[in-house]
């Protein structure tokens, strides 16, 4: 979360795009260079709102805010005191990442994932996942959780779309003691939205959530890339 704050409400027309006849005026960047200078912007314009992110979230949460071009994530993503080391160490030991949706399974960067000895699995879209779930009449979400607890590898779980994903991962951890090495909670939506995030806050097991309705299948990649990003470019200190 942000450690100062901004006026809640405050809209100004750089994030409306509303502009005079007169003003419009063209960035000439070069393909290479259009990342760097968007993440210059996020910069600059968190200072302009009295934003300053903690030093260990930033390289996570400004990704977001690129991702989505919402500043709203400065307030709202939310990490749990070990959240960021579990990470970084599930990761660097070859842990793999389960999704709930291919679409957060392929925006995350799977090739660098494989130099450090770990995979994507995203079950949802499995056949007899599908065929299983009509069966028991659950959604697919619930069955995909229950075959993430089956694998035998350090796991983070990232959720960006069901949030009924979240309610299952919690059923299962407190029935069985099973549980992730981290939580990734970021669906978006308005039924059960809030309360399933609120329930992986309060589980006890390292997350990173952003708290209210905002998220969604491309923040959820967006965080999984923050953390491989910082341990490509050696932005991770070793621990001793």
């Amino acid at each position: 979360m942000a450690c100062c704050g901004r006026r809640r409400g405050a809209t100004n027309r750089k994030e409306t795009g509303e502009m005079k006849r007169d003003e419009i005026q063209l960035e000439y960047v070069l393909p290479g260079n259009i990342e760097k200078r968007s993440f210059e912007i996020i910069r600059e314009e968190l200072r302009e709102r009295g934003i300053c992110l903690p030093a260990d979230q930033d390289p996570v949460t400004r990704r977001v805010i690129h991702t989505t071009a919402d500043f709203d994530y400065a307030e709202t993503m939310t990490y749990s005191p070990d959240a960021l080391e579990t990470a970084y160490r599930v990761l660097r030991s070859g842990g793999d990442i389960v999704t709930d949706t291919n679409m957060t399974r392929s925006g995350i960067n799977k090739k660098f994932l494989r130099t450090l000895g770990g995979e994507v699995h995203c079950f949802m879209a499995e056949p007899d996942v599908a065929a299983e779930a009509k069966a028991r009449g659950v959604t697919r979400a619930v069955v995909s959780m229950e075959r993430a607890s089956k694998l035998t590898k350090p796991l983070i779980v990232a959720v960006g779309n069901a949030p009924t994903a979240l309610v299952s991962l919690h059923e299962i951890m407190e029935n069985t003691g099973w549980r992730p090495e981290l939580i990734i909670g970021v669906p978006v939506g308005f039924v059960n939205v809030v309360p399933a995030k609120e329930l992986i806050l309060r589980s006890g097991v390292p997350c990173i959530i952003n708290r209210g309705r905002k998220g969604g299948s491309n923040v959820a990649a967006a965080i999984c890339n923050a953390l491989l990003y910082q341990i490509r470019d050696g932005k991770v200190p070793e621990r001793k």
